[in-house]
């Protein structure tokens, strides 16, 4: 490096030696284009040299040429959440442009090997393949990777479960850490890639996902939904963020403070932040937060954002925009050259200005899908499989007869962010390399729909899907898939294709269900007459497209189209062929049973659309159980991106194994584990509940601490356990001890077999103030032990690190307690465990003779939390008669006087003992607008002691602070 470095500069020097006369002088090269020099200095150098358009139309996703300077385009962006997987077309209108590339393990699966040293190789060869794409098209496949995603997968039913890693903090962010290290490279100056963590933050619902606040209050905020990153870039593996859609506390993230005010602490470099992709029109649009777009791009600025995502390739809003925030004073030239300085230090550090492209500009095309490359995929898929039970079915012998059966047996699928696969190794063809003789089906019915008013069937021909047969013809069978929360599919049998709306008419084009708008959804509802309608289930983002108008029926032209429930086609549903009956017959001849269901991606739960329930599909459930009364020897492969509450499976059937989506190496590695030759070693990421009903009611619920939600807080029983999954052999823990900051442990594999073991180390906290989780993960260490062998195992667990939020002084402090500390291969299986007593400090009784400021209470119920101003601040706002704050362990000294800071027009009762315990005063408060806030008072009934303090604001008065005088 710093010959290449000193190379450089020579050549610079080269170009001012004096030359001979008549001989053309060549300039010398600017210090922007000088790697020798720091950073900020070059950063500083071409700054200077830019135009105030020019440093304006680097805010924009697409970064334009500034061919005077000889700087090329750059787009910010480029999709690589487990593997490259499609950018936008500069030159083509921003049309989806799909790589064929090596596709890893969905993210729920990179995390699930609880193995940051593996996910570190894995990241590094994705940013191997994104230079490989660059460098063939560097206007399309830019350097600014969007990944990796750090969002906490708090409840199972959020439709982009897929692309999280886990519901810890502290394993999201070491995973996160890990992948974003590998992406980078580990050259000191320059980058391979620029990773982004998305979606800063508190994002967890794609149910108008845009227009829903996110209630979060001060701890679960701090402890929870910024941890992941935090970690990530304490850890410098990342340049970035990219904001979320949602509102924070009644603030769009947008234009999220933290962005510019927090972040930047947590990193020692700049950092560049970027939106979601249309999110900055959103300000204007949907949330209605400012009344024009020059207001939202200056706030946007001013809050630390640099990079819109909007228009697609039309920079021109965007910046007509800012020079109309800059001509009405809303923002400065400064605030122009603090966000486009952002822009370019990713740049720099990406090589773009060194003479020689930097360290990672002669990778090529050729590392692509290399073979180490699809080895890695075996291996990491192999590796976040995880043995959900085994009740001594697995590992399997090679040869035998194998019914594999299921919708998942011979297919593989893949997500939004999963890039094209170059190949395709199914279950069925890794199992077919170890059997002896392979019987397959998928388990789908296969049906003939008949209008019941003409007698006539639907029938898929070449063009639109219409009633024209009279007899169940070929034409006229489709093959159903049931994919959860009602949600099936329909493939015509006469070409193998889906039925899908197309944007109408209805027609039988699609492979696979797919694209930005999923149309080949449909759901089967049931009568009650023998009859049955279609109701056609795509489009379902955020809203239904056609509210009243999204049942199938059919049209004058014979063809099926949309219309409202009054209006739908009755149809007899015939079934042709069982498919569970025919999968289990199959499974009664052979020796062994493998019934491989799950998930579809693109089906019943993806972006911009979250599940209702987590049970499979009712026939992929009904498959199981006819499987399993056929052959006691099955085992269940679960291939799904989310949690499943599959409680029939795990009491009935012996072996289950769970994969995600796992790209095209998934048959191999999945064969890998159930024939043994790979000792599982994955462990769950989230908890998986056993129903529904372990979850709150509404996905909206962010309060983890409130509502007892994750492993953390949750005191329901689940299916599985955080960080659940068994192995072929046993380990044993010694007893552990703590001193000068290290935990200790001896394992021991006490079984016949090599294999891996996840230690995982918790702590608990006996006394506190305030709820404390039941247990929380501190440390983990994945290691590697052949039978017999032992290995001494040493967590680093300092004081420091049991620090949580004390709301009521507003910073982190570590309370004086017992702290057990928990040593096991899971949450719900702790094998030893010992006490540390630690001597920290205790949060003293509240003192209201101060200024309070009301977001900072104990308890609650109803109030939502809102923005104090556009630009920052919480505050409190009642919603409903009776709705009320609780400030616990109050020191009162006689207060007489109630003082308040609100906006609104209602009052605010202040209580004692309980919501509706003594009444001690009422303030009345009157403004004009809610953001007008003026100071109220109220004459308060005498009263002393330590006691809790209730205060009740109106519905529709906004509280920012208050004391007790």
């Amino acid at each position: 490096m710093r010959l290449r470095r000193g190379l450089a500069a020579l050549a610079a020097a080269v170009l001012v030696l004096p030359l001979a006369p008549g001989v053309a002088r060549a300039e010398p090269a600017p210090p922007f284009r000088d790697p020798s020099l720091p950073l900020a200095k070059r950063l500083d150098d071409l700054l200077g040299r830019l135009t105030l358009d020019e440093k304006i139309s680097l805010l924009h996703q697409y970064q334009p040429a500034i061919p005077r300077l000889g700087i090329d385009v750059f787009k910010s962006g480029t999709e690589a959440l487990h593997g490259v997987a499609w950018s936008n077309d500069y030159y083509d209108n921003s049309a989806k442009i799909d790589a064929t590339a090596t596709v890893f393990p969905q993210a729920v699966g990179l995390a699930s090997t609880w193995d940051p040293a593996l996910i570190e190789r894995v990241g590094s060869a994705v940013g191997d393949e994104l230079r490989g794409f660059h460098a063939q098209n560097p206007a399309t496949w830019g350097l600014n990777a969007w990944a990796p995603v750090v969002n906490l997968l708090r409840d199972p039913r959020w439709g982009r479960n897929e692309e999280g890693y886990s519901e810890d903090p502290l394993l999201s962010g070491a995973i996160a850490t890990a992948y974003g290290d590998g992406l980078q490279g580990d050259d000191p100056d320059h980058l391979k890639v620029a990773p982004t963590l998305k979606h800063y933050a508190a994002y967890n619902n794609e149910t108008l996902r845009d227009r829903t606040s996110s209630n979060v209050p001060q701890r679960v905020l701090n402890e929870y939904d910024r941890k992941p990153f935090e970690i990530a870039l304490r850890n410098d593996a990342a340049t970035g963020v990219m904001a979320s859609y949602n509102l924070i506390n009644g603030r769009p993230a947008t234009v999220d403070p933290d962005l510019g005010a927090l972040l930047p602490g947590w990193s020692g470099r700049r950092l560049f932040n970027v939106s979601d992709a249309w999110a900055p029109a959103n300000l204007t649009g949907s949330q209605a937060y400012y009344a024009t777009q020059a207001e939202a791009n200056a706030a946007t600025l001013r809050a630390g954002l640099d990079s819109f995502t909007v228009d697609d390739t039309d920079a021109v809003p965007t910046v007509t925009a800012i020079k109309d925030a800059l001509a009405r004073g809303l923002i400065t030239e400064a605030d122009v050259d603090e966000s486009a300085g952002n822009a370019l230090s990713i740049r720099f550090r990406l090589g773009e200005f060194d003479p020689d492209g930097g360290p990672y500009a002669g990778i090529s095309p050729s590392v692509i899908d290399s073979p180490a490359h699809r080895a890695l995929a075996r291996e990491t898929a192999a590796e976040a499989a995880v043995l959900l039970k085994n009740d001594g079915i697995l590992p399997l012998r090679a040869g035998g007869s194998v019914a594999v059966v299921g919708p998942a047996a011979d297919k593989l699928y893949s997500d939004w962010y999963g890039g094209q696969l170059p190949y395709r190794v199914s279950i069925l063809d890794g199992i077919t390399e170890r059997a002896s003789t392979v019987a397959t089906g998928t388990g789908a019915d296969r049906i003939a729909l008949k209008d019941v008013a003409t007698g006539r069937y639907v029938t898929a021909g070449t063009g639109s899907v219409g009633l024209t047969a009279t007899s169940p013809t070929t034409a006229a069978q489709f093959d159903t898939v049931d994919w959860g929360d009602g949600v099936s599919t329909l493939r015509s049998v006469a070409n193998g294709k889906l039925v899908g709306y197309g944007w109408g008419p209805f027609v039988t084009r699609a492979q696979d269900p797919a694209g930005w708008f999923v149309q080949e959804q449909f759901r089967i509802e049931d009568q009650g007459d023998g009859t049955v309608v279609l109701h056609y289930a795509g489009y379902e983002t955020q809203e239904s497209w056609f509210p009243d108008t999204d049942y199938v029926t059919v049209g004058a032209d014979g063809n099926l189209t949309l219309g409202g429930l009054s209006a739908a086609t009755r149809f007899t549903r015939e079934v042709l062929v069982d498919g569970v009956a025919q999968a289990a017959a199959q499974a009664k001849r052979a020796q062994t049973a493998v019934v491989v269901v799950g998930t579809d991606p693109f089906v019943a739960g993806r972006e911009v659309h979250d599940r209702a329930g987590l049970g499979l599909g009712a026939r992929q459930e009904a498959l199981i159980k006819a499987v399993r009364a056929a052959n006691p020897r099955t085992v269940v492969v679960l291939q799904s991106s989310y949690p499943q509450a599959i409680t029939w499976a795990q009491r009935h059937v012996p072996g289950i194994l769970w994969t995600t989506h796992a790209g095209a190496e998934t048959g191999h590695a999945v064969a890998d584990v159930l024939y043994g030759d790979v000792n599982p070693s994955g462990r769950l990421t989230q908890t998986w509940p056993r129903s529904v009903g372990q979850l709150p009611d509404d996905l909206l619920q962010y309060d983890i601490v409130k509502t007892k939600q994750t492993y953390l807080y949750g005191d329901a029983t689940p299916l599985y356990a955080f960080g659940h999954g068994l192995s072929y052999t046993t380990f044993r823990y010694g007893v552990p001890r703590v001193a000068d900051g290290k935990v200790t442990l001896t394992v021991t594999n006490t079984g016949k077999r090599a294999g891996d073991e996840v230690v995982q180390l918790y702590t608990h906290q006996r006394t506190s103030r305030d709820a404390t989780a039941i247990k929380q993960l501190r440390a983990f260490r994945k290691i590697q032990l052949d039978a017999g062998r032992s290995s001494t195992v040493t967590f680093d667990l300092k004081t420091s690190d049991l620090a949580r939020w004390d709301q009521t002084r507003q910073r982190w402090i570590v309370e004086t307690s017992v702290y057990d500390v928990l040593l096991g291969s899971s949450s719900g299986d702790i094998r030893q465990r010992t006490a540390w007593a630690v001597k920290g400090e205790p949060i003293p009784a509240r003192d209201l003779a101060r200024p309070t400021r009301a977001e900072t209470f104990d308890d609650y119920s109803g109030v939502r939390l809102l923005d104090e101003t556009k630009a920052s601040g919480t505050v409190v706002g009642g919603v409903t008669a009776g709705d009320w704050l609780a400030f616990e362990e109050v020191r009162l000294r006689g207060g007489a006087t109630f003082t308040a800071r609100a906006s609104g027009s209602g009052t605010v009762q202040v209580r004692l003992g309980s919501p509706s315990g003594r009444l001690l005063g009422t303030a009345t408060v009157g403004t004009a607008g809610v953001y007008d806030y003026a100071t109220v008072t109220a004459a308060l009934a005498r009263f002393s002691g330590r006691r809790t303090v209730y205060l009740l604001p109106g519905p529709g008065v906004r509280l920012v602070t208050f004391s007790i005088t």
